[in-house]
């Protein structure tokens, strides 16, 4: 599965939808028992969550693109099909997380890319879902300092740190994420999946069941003043990048 939607691979509430939707195809689809995830943008994976869903809209928008994102995350992090991230450029915030919901993440060995959950940097807090990903990954002296600071990691760093399992030249990605498939997918399905939910059942179960709770927490906090004004600083900051 390519991410094609210019400039950044943003996500947008439309994006989330759509990629939802072709998720749940291809779970249905028995033929298909795994799923790689590029970008078909040059140099980024995906920048996150489009800040466009999350500034100057009415609250009833912003409820209703948190629930999209957790239906995002839910149906990643509990998919019976193998998942691999080959991230092809940078890959902050909400990127990362695609990335963190993954079974195994492949990064282009490039002094240019990034990934991390930044979103102390934006004034944001990430979710608690968002953090037990991150602290399943990396544990939690590395996730706590990362989160507190919003860092964003060059790709030696993440393999260090174990954010990503493996690095190559980008002419090898392919190659690699292919063949990083064939071993998992030699397994039989059934232990696999049942092993993947056992390790991650309790991080699942933990959003199902605060779901509103974390929908109302989002939108009181990203409708108050200070949060707006923030976010309207970053855009204009981003703007200004772009002349």
């Amino acid at each position: 599965m390519k991410f094609k939607s210019p400039p950044v691979n943003s996500l947008s509430l439309d994006f989330i939808t759509e990629f939802c939707i072709g998720l749940e195809k291809l779970e249905n689809n028995r033929e298909c028992r795994g799923v790689i995830f590029t970008s078909a943008v040059p140099n980024i994976f995906s920048s996150g969550l489009d800040i466009t869903e999350m500034c100057g809209k009415s609250m009833e928008h912003y409820a209703e693109f948190w629930r999209a994102v957790q239906e995002m995350w839910l149906r990643l992090y509990g998919s019976n099909m193998v998942t691999v991230a080959a991230v092809n450029g940078s890959s902050p915030a909400g990127g990362c997380l695609i990335a963190l919901t993954c079974d195994y993440r492949i990064m282009v060995e490039n002094p240019k890319f990034v990934i991390g959950l930044n979103e102390a940097q934006l004034g944001i807090v990430a979710p608690f879902w968002f953090k037990d990903t991150f602290v399943n990954t990396v544990g939690h002296r590395v996730a706590e300092r990362s989160l507190q600071l919003g860092s964003l990691h060059s790709a030696s760093e993440a393999h260090r740190l174990g954010l990503v399992d493996e690095l190559v030249p980008e002419v090898k990605l392919q190659e690699k994420a292919a063949a990083v498939m064939a071993q998992w997918l030699a397994l039989p399905d059934h232990a696999r999946q049942l092993t993947k939910s056992m390790m991650r059942k309790a991080v699942l179960d933990r959003l199902v069941a605060h779901r509103e709770e974390d929908v109302q927490n989002f939108v009181n906090f990203i409708s108050k003043e200070s949060i707006q004004k923030s976010l309207r600083m970053y855009m204009e900051m981003l703007k200004k990048k772009k002349r």
